[in-house]
C-alpha cells in the first residue's frame, strides 16, 4: 500500500482489560510509540493515535514525540521524523474518530483486533476487499489494544473484528508491536 489516505491506526490504553477481565488503563511505552509509528509509515497509514485518558501518560507521549520530532532524536535519526509525525494523542477512541472524520470528510469504518477467538470475525482477504470497496466513502481505523486486549464494548462497537493471528486455542500473546506489524503486512503488504 502506498500512502492510502483513508487508513489510520489507534492503540488503546483504555478501555482495555487485565488478566482477570477488569477494565483498566495501561501505561504507554516508548517502544509502542516508536515501533508502531515506523510500521504506520512503512505501510502508508495516515495517522497513528495513542489513546489514553491519563494526564501523566499524555505528558509522557508529548515529551517522547518532542524528542523524536524536534529534539536530539530528530537530529540524530532524521529519517524517523516522518514516522513520528504520524503520531497523535487522543483521550478516547471517540475523540480519535472525530478527529479523523473532521480531517478526511469520510465516514468511519472501525476494525478491531483481538487475540481471542470470537464469532463473526473477518479474514484478511475479506477486509482487503472491504477497504477497496468502501475507500471512497469511508476511512478505516484499525484498533489495537494493550494489556490483555480491547474491552468488550470496543469489540462490540466495531464495524468488524479481524481474525486472530496464529492459533488462539494454543497460545497467542504476541506483543502489540508484533501484532501491528503482522496485521499491517497481511492487509497492505505486497501480494504475489
Amino acid at each position: 500500500m502506498s500512502n492510502n489516505p483513508t487508513v489510520h491506526m489507534a492503540l488503546l490504553h483504555h478501555p482495555v482489560i487485565n488478566k482477570i477481565g477488569d477494565i483498566v488503563s495501561t501505561a504507554v511505552t516508548n517502544l509502542d510509540i516508536h515501533d508502531n509509528a515506523r510500521s504506520s509509515r512503512t505501510y502508508g497509514l495516515s495517522s497513528y493515535h495513542i489513546v489514553t485518558p491519563l494526564d501523566a501518560q499524555v505528558e509522557l507521549v508529548s515529551r517522547i514525540l518532542k524528542h523524536w520530532r524536534d529534539g536530539h532524536g530528530a537530529r540524530r535519526v532524521p529519517n524517523r521524523v516522518d514516522a513520528m509525525n504520524l503520531v497523535q494523542v487522543s483521550r478516547s477512541l471517540e475523540e480519535a474518530i472525530e478527529t479523523m472524520a473532521a480531517e478526511s470528510g469520510l465516514k468511519p469504518y472501525v476494525v478491531a483486533t483481538c487475540a481471542r477467538r470470537r464469532e463473526g470475525t473477518v479474514n484478511y482477504g475479506q477486509m482487503r476487499d472491504t477497504i477497496n470497496e468502501l475507500a471512497k466513502t469511508h476511512f478505516f481505523l484499525l484498533v489495537f489494544g494493550t494489556g490483555y486486549g480491547l474491552a468488550e464494548a470496543v469489540l462490540n462497537g466495531a464495524d468488524a473484528v479481524l481474525d486472530p493471528i496464529g492459533n488462539p486455542e494454543d497460545w497467542n500473546h504476541l506483543s502489540v508491536r508484533s501484532a501491528v506489524a503482522i496485521i499491517l503486512d497481511r492487509l497492505f503488504g505486497i501480494r504475489d
